[in-house]
C-alpha cells in the first residue's frame, strides 16, 4: 500500500505535513493497565490546566482549526479529534478504554495536541490518498453518523473516504482482530523537518512496544515530493 497527498493541498496548506505509520503482525487487545492509567492521569491533569484557559489557547489545536477554515469546513461545527479530545476532558467526560491500539492513537492525540488516525489495513482497498472531499461525498463515522466530506481533508482509498482529522470511518475501525495497520498523524505545519521524523518514530517505537508486530514510518510533504 502506498500513501500520497494530492498537490492539491499543498497550493491551500504548503506547510502540511503528514506522518504515515504501517504497522504488521501485530496483537490488539485489551490495554495494558501501564496504559490505561497513564491515559487516565493524563486526562486528569489536562482537566485541571483547563480550568485557567480555554480549549483553542493550544497552538496545535489553533493551527488545525485554521486548516480546516481554509480548506472551506467551518471549525466551529467540525471540531477537529484533537479539539474534540480535549473539550471532553474540559467537561470531565473521560475517555473509557477501547483496546491497545484506540487507546494509544488517544493517548498521542492528547499528548501532542494533534489528530491521528488508525485504521485496519485489510479493509483498506487499493492505495491511499489524502485529498479534500468532493461534494456529495459521504462516510459512516465512528460518531455514529453519515459524515459529510466536502471540504473536509480526507483520507480515502479506491472505496472512498475512510478518515479525516475529524472523525474516522466504521469501515476501517481497528478490533481485537487487526493485525495489520495504517496510521495517519496529522502533523503540525510548524514542526521542522527533522523532528516531525523523530517524531513519528516514537510513536511507532511506543505502538510496537504495547502491540507487538513491525512498523515502517514516513513523512508526506511538500519538501518530500
Amino acid at each position: 500500500m502506498e500513501v500520497f497527498i494530492d498537490s492539491s493541498l499543498h497550493e491551500v496548506i504548503p506547510d502540511l505535513k503528514i506522518g504515515v505509520i504501517q504497522y504488521d503482525n501485530i496483537t490488539v487487545g485489551d490495554s495494558p493497565q501501564m496504559l490505561k492509567g497513564r491515559l487516565q492521569l493524563f486526562q486528569e491533569s489536562a482537566y485541571f490546566e483547563l480550568e485557567n484557559k480555554n480549549v483553542t489557547d493550544y497552538e496545535e489545536i489553533r493551527e488545525w482549526r485554521s486548516i480546516f477554515k481554509k480548506l472551506g469546513k467551518d471549525p466551529n461545527r467540525y471540531r477537529h479529534s484533537a479539539e474534540a479530545l480535549y473539550r471532553r476532558v474540559k467537561k470531565q467526560n473521560y475517555l473509557s478504554s477501547m483496546n491497545s491500539a484506540t487507546d494509544l492513537n488517544n493517548f498521542f492525540s492528547m499528548e501532542y495536541r494533534i489528530p491521528l488516525g488508525i485504521y485496519d489495513s485489510e479493509h483498506i482497498k487499493g492505495n491511499v490518498m489524502l485529498r479534500t472531499g468532493e461534494p456529495e461525498e459521504f462516510y459512516e463515522g465512528l460518531n455514529g453518523r453519515k459524515n459529510n466530506a466536502e471540504n473536509l481533508l480526507v483520507t480515502a482509498d479506491n472505496d472512498g473516504p475512510f478518515g479525516s482529522p475529524f472523525v474516522d470511518s466504521t469501515r476501517t475501525a481497528v478490533t481485537s482482530k487487526t493485525t495489520s495497520a495504517l496510521q495517519i498523524v496529522y502533523l503540525s505545519p510548524k514542526i521542522e523537518l527533522h523532528n516531525a521524523e523523530k517524531l513519528v518514530e516514537s510513536l511507532a517505537s511506543m505502538f510496537t512496544h504495547v502491540n507487538g508486530g513491525n512498523a515502517q514510518t514516513s513523512i508526506l510533504s511538500r519538501a518530500m515530493i
